[in-house]
């Protein structure tokens, strides 16, 4: 397991690594030293002096020595590790599916104002030096607000939403994508790309535009993951000419989306899950892995065992009343 834990780590310095074949080295010297002094003769009065338990606390002293060595090598050759920081500064694009089915009461109150109220929650909570994007599609996709630090209005714009015929995930995507080209660039280095992300909030298939796993692809290119969010449940219906007509959730579209782009894909059945959801993926966007070195770590370690040696050679000396 710590031969295991030592190849995963990485190093700044990896060449100095070498310095561990030491240890094997010591070892196997010791190992020959002490077969020696076992072979020796003692005399039954010098067996009387030494203390029984003196062997296993020379083990023990050597071996903690030993593992306090091999803790400052592998601090010497400065190992790595990843954290998580904030981010800051990033684009989201934030896409609301608002075709009929979004009008479907499986949700109280309905599908599309519960995905209003979390939406707007989740934009409210993002880092504000953040720009956000706002994207709804229908049979069309139409680029509500183009990306902005200004959270009021594009809460504003969440609110004032509207129902509209059929569903064009794909233009969705497509129409995000172009949002993307409008990000303003950052007074304090105007040459930098932000890192990107497209939340997609649907509940039903495509049924016109462009292919959504084809845009997907497309996303992916760019380097822009897709969150996508399946809300509503197989249950839901709206009513249209006086019947009711089915609008059950198309998960597998929604999966194949989150998957080509290089996203996640989650899904909520209640406006409370969709608010936790939201939360974990404003915590996905809002961090990343960044190296940092953890000498101190090791070199730590190589304290405690230095000290445990310490504490073996003292007692091997000790005459203990």
């Amino acid at each position: 397991m710590a031969a295991m834990t030592l190849l995963a780590l990485e190093f700044l310095a990896p060449n100095r690594l070498w310095a561990l074949l030491v240890i094997p080295l010591v070892a196997v010297l010791y190992l020959v030293l002490s077969g020696k002094q076992t072979k020796a003769r003692v005399s039954d009065r010098l067996k009387l002096v030494l203390p029984k338990d003196a062997a296993w606390k020379r083990h023990g002293a050597v071996l903690l020595a030993l593992l306090s060595l091999a803790s400052l090598i592998i601090a010497w050759a400065m190992p790595k590790d990843y954290a998580n920081q904030p981010r800051d500064r990033a684009s989201v694009v934030v896409v609301i599916d608002v075709s009929w089915s979004m009008e479907a009461t499986d949700v109280d109150p309905n599908r599309l104002d519960a995905a209003k109220a979390s939406a707007k929650q989740f934009v409210m909570n993002l880092p504000e030096r953040f720009n956000v994007a706002l994207v709804s599609f229908a049979g069309t996709a139409n680029v509500a607000v183009p990306p902005t630090i200004d959270r009021g209005a594009v809460t504003r714009a969440i609110d004032a939403l509207k129902l509209a015929p059929s569903t064009a995930t794909g233009e969705g995507i497509y129409a995000s994508l172009e949002a993307l080209k409008m990000v303003p660039p950052d007074p304090d280095d105007p040459d930098s790309v932000p890192p990107a992300a497209i939340v997609l909030l649907a509940d039903g298939a495509t049924n016109m535009g462009r292919n959504s796993a084809t845009a997907a692809e497309k996303s992916k290119e760019q380097g822009v993951p897709i969150y996508t969010i399946a809300y509503g449940t197989q249950d839901g219906w709206v009513e249209s000419n006086g019947q009711r007509q089915r609008v059950a959730v198309d998960h597998y579209e929604l999966s194949e989306i989150a998957k080509r782009s290089g996203g996640k894909k989650f899904s909520a059945e209640t406006a409370s899950e969709l608010r936790e959801i939201y939360e974990a993926i404003r915590s996905d966007i809002g961090y990343e892995r960044v190296p940092m070195e953890v000498t101190d770590r090791y070199a730590g370690l190589a304290i405690i065992f230095a000290i445990g040696a310490a504490l073996g050679v003292i007692s091997l000396g000790a005459r203990w009343p």
